[in-house]
């Protein structure tokens, strides 16, 4: 790592972005840490250019545009060293060999500077629907279809979620069933993210009896006769796509099956970790802007003849959202070292359960408080407010996907009393 000076005070000199307190994370604003090298520093530089050069200037144009942001972006992103960085070189990636998960943190928190609106959103999806392929898939397939996702040429999607089965997935009801050397697959897959985009898909089907037992996991191809997409109008800008999928007699090839027949719950229950870090880190940075459109906004409005940020207050207010975005970001550090020093998932269950609704619920703060304090200007989409007023209606988009807040608090607290109830039994 780089030594950097030191001013009077014992901090480094070392700067990087907006100086305002609590603006940027505390590593940003030349206080120390354990955990990033001058690598890191090299990569956040590289997202934070991506971001203001590419995406930034363009997010309402393609939030406006039926079709989204082009998905040349994604090449884009492979060129510029973003989009590759968490995947091996054998499948196109260019992983660093001092790659830990604090790489991935750095990009999830600078793309999500971009203050909402799906934009490259396709590249947290297709990191959530190729582990399982990875862990799983037969060479043949990997050689086929990771390279091309990891270089920005075609894209994969996770369809898991039903209209009557999304945090429960042990109950989805898409049938798989065995012909020969094919599956036929038949049901719907609803929520699912990137589907207008995606050209594969990872779907979780049953193969088996009821419950986590028997689910099996079918690599498909949107072109496969009988699988039909539908784009769905979502609460919050999207320039991505969430949609509903129809599968009627779709035949899958057996050799498109992800690991063994019926151990798909077990696939998809390691994969929800990192799905639930990815949605934990994107959610800090988003709660960190809110606070920074309102400090910025209670700076120099003013009401009753000072400034907003001279009332009591709203410096409170402002206070509390610094809070609890510090503490998040910390706990999202931990997770991420958690991750780097090869912690098992199936130890951090709990622990990525907890964070992620850390996550919603941190953000959720910060969207209604920086709302408050915009007052109207957070009301209409356009002007100075429009980015606390696009983030607010991202929240639910926060908190549902990836396992609901209700959900991931009783499964954390089941993992607790579980464990507690072994040890009792030595």
């Amino acid at each position: 790592a780089t030594k950097f000076g030191q001013t009077m005070s014992g901090l480094s000199d070392e700067r990087f972005g907006n100086q305002m307190k609590f603006c940027e994370p505390y590593w940003y604003q030349g206080y120390h840490s354990p955990y990033y090298t001058e690598n890191h520093r090299k990569f956040r530089a590289v997202c934070r250019k991506f971001v203001e050069e590419e995406m930034k200037p363009n997010v309402d144009k393609w939030i406006a545009d039926p079709k989204g942001y082009p998905m040349e972006l994604h090449e884009k992103a492979y060129k510029a060293g973003i989009q590759g960085i968490i995947y091996d070189k054998k499948y196109g990636g260019y992983k660093p060999a001092d790659f830990d998960a604090f790489y991935e943190l750095i990009y999830l928190d600078e793309m999500a500077r971009v203050g909402g609106g799906g934009v490259l959103g396709q590249m947290a999806i297709n990191s959530m629907a190729l582990p399982p392929l990875l862990a799983g898939g037969s060479e043949e397939m990997k050689a086929k279809i990771v390279p091309a996702v990891v270089q920005g040429k075609t894209n994969i999607c996770l369809a898991i979620s039903e209209p009557y089965a999304g945090s429960d997935v042990a109950n989805i009801r898409t049938t798989a069933v065995r012909d020969g050397d094919h599956f036929v697959v038949n049901g719907i897959k609803k929520w699912i993210t990137g589907g207008m985009t995606g050209e594969w898909f990872t779907v979780a089907t049953r193969t088996g009896e009821k419950g986590m037992a028997g689910i099996s996991l079918l690599l498909m191809h949107r072109d496969m006769p009988g699988f039909k997409v539908r784009k769905m109008e979502t609460q919050f800008d999207n320039s991505h796509s969430t949609t509903m999928i129809f599968f009627e007699n779709v035949r899958v090839p057996v050799a498109n099956l992800i690991g063994q027949e019926n151990m798909g719950f077990l696939m998809l229950m390691m994969n929800f970790n990192h799905e639930r870090f990815v949605i934990a880190a994107s959610t800090c940075r988003q709660a960190r802007l809110c606070y920074e459109e309102a400090f910025t906004y209670a700076m120099q409005r003013e009401t009753f003849g000072k400034r907003l940020v001279d009332h009591q207050m709203i410096r409170w207010k402002l206070a509390e959202m610094a809070r609890q975005i510090e503490a998040l970001y910390d706990n999202v550090e931990r997770v991420a070292y958690q991750f780097s020093k090869g912690v098992k998932d199936d130890r951090l269950g709990g622990q990525c359960a907890l964070l992620k609704v850390q996550g919603s619920k941190t953000f959720e703060y910060c969207a209604r408080e920086a709302s408050q304090i915009l007052g109207g200007s957070a009301l209409v989409k356009e002007g100075r407010g429009k980015i606390v007023e696009r983030l607010y209606r991202d929240v639910r988009a926060s908190a549902i996907p990836g396992g609901s807040e209700e959900i991931l608090l009783d499964f954390a607290m089941r993992q607790a009393v579980a464990s507690a109830s072994r040890q009792a039994k030595l």
